[in-house]
């Protein structure tokens, strides 16, 4: 790997650099951990592969110095004394659960990005003032158990800690099983004082690639609102059933869907607005499908536009289930957060630490959700963004270069250096 080459700010104002290869070397490492045939990941929360994960990250930590605690969410904090150690601390990390067919950067390299921010302080000697902690957040992704980024939801406040331990996947397992099952139920409280807390991630997008930046400073996060739906119509033989007497609950959601993708394109350039699950019963050939259950994902920057969405999305459904002639059994919102406004003195280490390396940077929105969205209710929080190429991810070709990678770290690493003190 090329080293990113010093400029004269550089030189003079960021001579602490993270090791870009160590951290590249690790991310590979983990990425051997549900390695899958197209160079992704599967490593779905609270399964045997996410305990493999976290157990590797638990090792790097402790040979950095750290000490581990976990609290009753399995969320992961990796710690590092300051000189006062009764301070509250600097917080970064992110998630280590992936989607089926996953990228090896999403969510663990902030994870692994904080850790290297604790290896390099090592390398140099240096103690900060407050004590920092890199923290792997529990189900962030949603995949598995439903609603995403339940654990930092938990430990902000916005859900119960029972609420959170029941989420079950679809064979009925909960989240306070797995755990349990894979040793990270832990004993700690959840939720406790921060400092300040930032997130490291790809942009999941296209847009600095595109613009040729290295760093996105994110100042704010859409919206979000996931539902689930149900459409009852009649299961029926495919032949001897006349069209004009069907009660098809699958041409009920492909209505539907199409007025998702219309709801985006109505409030463009911002608005997204997609159906990324969908389950028909009885899923045979020739029987007209009685029932289906389908997911909706919502979002935009504006709550307002936001809101909006949901009214025309509510008031399709009910128009395109009439004109299939099914029932709307279900439709639940099952998720939501207004868009966030990340902490402007948060945001404002995160630019400075770009302009100490002279990396190109802008502003920019995230598109995606992220625990620091849940994690600003409570602290001081911002991210930052690198490219991801091609702007592509939940993908197994996701991917990244190990530049961008290096870079975005640096930034991290000051950052959070001018919100722990040394």
């Amino acid at each position: 790997m090329n080293a990113i080459p010093k400029t004269s700010a550089d030189a003079n104002a960021a001579p602490l650099r993270v090791n870009g290869r160590r951290l590249w070397d690790s991310l590979m490492e983990m990425a051997r951990i549900g390695a899958t045939p197209k160079g992704g990941v599967c490593r779905l929360a609270l399964t045997d592969l996410d305990k493999q994960g976290r157990d590797l990250f638990v090792r790097w930590a402790k040979e950095a110095g750290c000490t581990i605690t976990v609290d009753r969410m399995g969320n992961v904090f990796a710690r590092r004394a300051g000189k006062d150690d009764s301070l509250t601390p600097v917080v970064t990390g992110s998630h280590a659960d992936s989607q089926p067919t996953g990228g090896k950067f999403d969510g663990i390299y902030g994870v692994l990005g904080g850790l290297e921010v604790i290896r390099s302080l090592n390398d140099h000697g240096i103690a900060t003032d407050r004590p920092v902690e890199v923290v792997i957040w529990t189900n962030e992704e949603g995949s598995r158990f439903a609603p995403a980024m339940v654990s930092s939801g938990v430990f902000a406040g916005v859900f119960t800690l029972d609420y959170g331990l029941s989420r079950a996947d679809v064979d009925g397992k909960t989240m306070g099983e797995e755990l349990a099952r894979i040793g990270y139920a832990g004993d700690a409280p959840v939720g406790k004082p921060i400092h300040a807390a930032f997130e490291l991630h790809i942009e999941q997008g296209p847009i600095l690639e595109a613009e040729d930046v290295t760093i996105g400073v994110v100042h704010a996060a859409q919206g979000q609102r996931w539902y689930e739906v149900v459409l009852t119509g009649q299961e029926s033989h495919a032949g001897p059933t006349p069209m004009p007497r069907r009660r098809d609950a699958l041409l009920g959601a492909a209505k539907i869907i199409q007025l998702v993708n219309a709801i985006g394109h109505k409030y463009a350039p911002y608005a997204c607005a997609t159906v990324g699950m969908l389950q028909v019963h009885p899923n045979s050939r020739n029987v007209i499908p009685g029932r289906v259950f389908f997911t909706v994902d919502l979002r935009h920057p504006e709550d307002a536009v936001l809101a909006q969405m949901d009214a025309d999305l509510r008031a399709g459904i009910a128009a395109a289930a009439d004109e299939a002639k099914v029932e709307v059994s279900r439709l639940e919102q099952i998720f939501y957060y207004a868009p966030v406004a990340f902490d402007a003195d948060c945001v404002a280490s995160v630019r400075a630490g770009a302009q100490k390396f002279g990396y190109s940077h802008r502003n920019i929105v995230s598109g995606a959700g992220h625990d620091a969205c849940y994690l600003a209710q409570v602290a001081p929080t911002a991210m930052v963004f690198v490219p991801c190429i091609g702007g592509i991810s939940h993908n197994e070709i996701e991917d990244a270069t190990p530049e961008w990678i290096e870079a975005g770290a640096n930034v991290l690493l000051h950052a959070m250096l001018g919100r722990a003190g040394r």
